[in-house]
């Protein structure tokens, strides 16, 4: 017998999986429809497969998740949403076993799969999930390579700077700030400025609401 606790506030995907569930008649299915409700659950079933759309519920950040992981060792879960960030899924996959992911876009199969493997007590990444993982990992090697200046540089970028303004501004030559530049665009992997912006936006270099895009 498994015990599930759908914790999914969009009602046609939380009814899919209660059906796909209940076709095991000795697996018990309950729902939680905010935070309160679902550590009501964990008090009564620590052994429990949680099946959460994190961006749907009311967990104020990743951390607030992680911390309820912790109090409940025993529970496993399946985070199942829509979208997930990038820099979400490798903390909290690197945090924790207990989590699977599966997109609500994947096929069915991997649906179902993340959910017999969670009921096992086994962790299930799907292949969309291992790319995004694998994906902010590549970024964060190449966010490592970059120098002090170069970061400083891609922040001048970002604020619609020219080379000629930012030579000026950093009291360097123009020479030497096309060379930083073709050294930041090979090591980020990127073809233009627009390019590296969003690479900043997403290293948390730089914030959207403050430069030039």
């Amino acid at each position: 017998m498994g015990i599930f606790i759908i914790a999914d506030n969009q009602q046609l995907t939380a009814s899919a999986i209660e059906i796909f569930l209940k076709r095991d008649e000795h697996n018990q299915v309950f729902y939680a429809n905010d935070k309160n409700r679902l550590l009501q659950l964990l008090k009564q079933y620590e052994r429990a497969v949680v099946v959460l759309d994190y961006t749907l519920f009311d967990f104020e950040n990743e951390d607030s998740l992680l911390i309820v992981s912790e109090r409940f060792e025993q529970t496993t879960w399946v985070l199942l949403s829509a979208e997930l960030t990038d820099k979400f899924l490798k903390r909290v996959t690197y945090a924790s076993k207990a989590f699977s992911v599966v997109f609500k876009d994947e096929p069915l199969k991997a649906v179902r799969d993340a959910l017999l493997y969670a009921g096992r007590g086994n962790r299930y990444l799907s292949q969309k999930a291992a790319e995004k993982i694998l994906h902010s990992q590549v970024e964060q090697d190449a966010v490592a390579t970059l120098t002090a200046t170069e970061i400083e540089i891609v922040k001048c970028i970002a604020k619609g700077l020219t080379t000629k303004e930012i030579a000026v501004e950093r009291f360097s030559s123009i020479h030497t700030i096309t060379t930083h530049r073709k050294n930041i665009f090979r090591k980020l992997g990127v073809n233009n400025a627009h390019e590296a912006i969003k690479y900043a936006l997403r290293a948390g270099w730089i914030d959207a609401s403050e430069f030039y895009i």
